[in-house]
């Protein structure tokens, strides 16, 4: 039978610009699995770790960013895996940073900053479109989600 388990997060980073929201995307570097993939930051939760914890420890390593503000997006994404015979199911956060200087780790080898269509485009799985539109969403609609999802860091 199949397992069940939460040990992955993806987190949705975006800085607030005079031409709008602006969504950082990175490159997997030709060293790793999916290679070329563009992807938000992604990664794994480590023993001991909350979820949350995850999305900001892997946001400094994978950027050398720091969260402004946070929160819990209303969704949670899911893939399977065959070789381990696994569903995965990946808690999903919007991360604010105010800084747009980017310091990749050798997990990447490119970044962009770019509007949600373009950011959206560029994703290949559901997982990460459904993703990054939840998200977007929350940002821009008033309908109290935010003000329930918010983490305090």
């Amino acid at each position: 039978m199949s397992k069940v388990e939460v040990r992955v997060i993806d987190a949705y980073v975006f800085r607030k610009t005079n031409n709008g929201l602006k969504y950082l995307l990175l490159k997997r570097a030709k060293t790793k699995m999916y290679e070329d993939l563009w992807q938000s930051v992604a990664g794994k939760i480590e023993a001991g770790e909350k979820s949350w914890e995850a999305a900001i420890r892997e946001l400094k390593e994978e950027t050398g960013l720091r969260p402004n503000k946070m929160f819990v997006a209303d969704h949670v994404s899911r893939f399977y895996e065959v070789y381990k015979d696994r569903v995965n199911l990946v808690p999903v956060f919007g991360i604010e940073v105010i800084s747009s200087n980017v310091t990749l780790s050798v997990e990447h080898c490119e970044y962009q900053w770019i509007d949600f269509k373009s950011a959206y485009e560029l994703l290949v799985w559901n997982g990460q479109k459904e993703g990054i539109s939840t998200v977007h969403k929350m940002l821009n609609l008033d309908d109290g989600r935010m003000r329930w999802s918010k983490v305090i860091i």
